[in-house]
């Protein structure tokens, strides 16, 4: 099915095409009408089913019809749990938007505030930020809500699973109740239930897309137990024995990315931590790196756990197991055998045409 079929305008059909798009995923399919129809939704979907430009692109669409905002406001709100996140988010928009005259701003911490509370002043159309930064600045009145005409919560279980529970329920208190609210997570679990309850009601549409519809199946997984002073040695032989060009590698702890780093460093391979407590300049260039191949293995916490784009990435290793258990690749909280005493554990996942570890 075509996109013009959706019913999307010329300029953001060009747009998707001039990013080589052919054909809507089952997320865009399926979300995309009922948002144009103005409903409420929450959606279940996994990372790299499309997901977001199942909202941005109806989002688009709308606040081009509408009018401009007065300042110190936005007309869609997209709240993100991390900086990496929000800013990947806020690249898709300025890309489908750049047949139009809509602003876009992306507001996170790590970065300058200064500049952030400047671009507000004349208002902007479509303004992504983290929930922390987001708060601060309601608090200084930089900004007001009181004009959104859509929020979107995206992967809302990684916000409640990091805390962000009473600066989201801040952020809902200002919106007016006319606000069309989205919800989007890779689980519906009880707690994302309840905040959806809380945000939409229950009079809101739900769609969940299934595994055999995103990516699920071109993964194959490993798991090898391993004692946990072995762990760093059997990674090591693992990457040289089998020639592995690159791997993105989770972590518990950013004390424990910098040390399996330094451990890889002393056996000859050369690896970048990536943490919250590295700078946000340092974080995104790292990224970059990542993505164009510059750094081949990456050893990162939960911060990189949801919503990142890495085109042909081969390989995922989740070195710790995390906590809640989740399939990384995913981002789905799925059963694991209990951890034997002393033990940890080092999972494989295989992806076609990627590989996760």
């Amino acid at each position: 099915m075509p996109f013009k079929k959706l019913g999307l305008s010329a300029p953001l059909c060009q747009a998707i095409a001039q990013r080589g798009f052919t054909t809507p995923t089952s997320i865009q399919a399926k979300a995309i009408p009922i948002i144009q129809q103005g409903h409420d939704l929450i959606a279940a979907a996994q990372t790299g089913t499309g997901k977001t430009s199942s909202f941005i692109w109806p989002i688009i669409d709308k606040l081009c019809a509408g009018e401009a905002g007065r300042k110190k406001r936005a007309r869609a709100l997209v709240v993100a749990p991390t900086r990496e996140l929000a800013l990947q988010v806020a690249e898709s928009a300025r890309q489908d938007s750049q047949f139009t005259a809509l602003k876009n701003l992306a507001m996170v911490g790590g970065m300058d505030e200064q500049a952030q509370k400047q671009a507000l002043i004349d208002g902007v159309d479509i303004l992504v930020a983290t929930p922390g930064r987001l708060r601060d600045l309601l608090s200084q009145r930089a900004i007001y809500l009181d004009e959104v005409e859509v929020l979107v919560l995206d992967e809302a279980d990684r916000m409640l699973d990091m805390g962000f529970i009473d600066a989201i329920q801040n952020i809902l208190d200002r919106l007016p109740a006319s606000t069309q609210c989205l919800l989007f997570s890779a689980t519906l679990s009880n707690k994302v239930r309840d905040l959806a309850k809380a945000t939409i009601g229950d009079e809101g549409k739900e769609i969940s897309i299934a595994a055999h519809d995103a990516s699920k199946d071109n993964i194959t997984q490993w798991c090898i137990p391993v004692d946990k002073d072995k762990k760093s040695a059997l990674l090591s032989h693992l990457i040289k024995e089998n020639g592995w060009k690159q791997a993105l590698i989770f972590i518990e702890t950013k004390h424990g990315a910098a040390k399996l780093a330094t451990q890889l460093e002393k056996r000859g391979i050369e690896s970048e931590a990536f943490h919250s407590g590295r700078s946000q300049a340092v974080r995104t260039q790292l990224l970059e790196d990542f993505k164009n191949g510059e750094v081949r293995f990456l050893i990162a916490t939960g911060v990189a756990a949801r919503g990142i784009d890495i085109e042909s990435l081969e390989r995922v290793v989740n070195y710790d197991l995390p906590s809640p258990p989740m399939n990384m690749c995913t981002g789905l909280v799925e059963p694991v055998a209990p951890v034997p005493r002393a033990r940890r554990f080092l999972s494989f996942q295989k992806i076609t045409p990627r590989t996760c570890v």
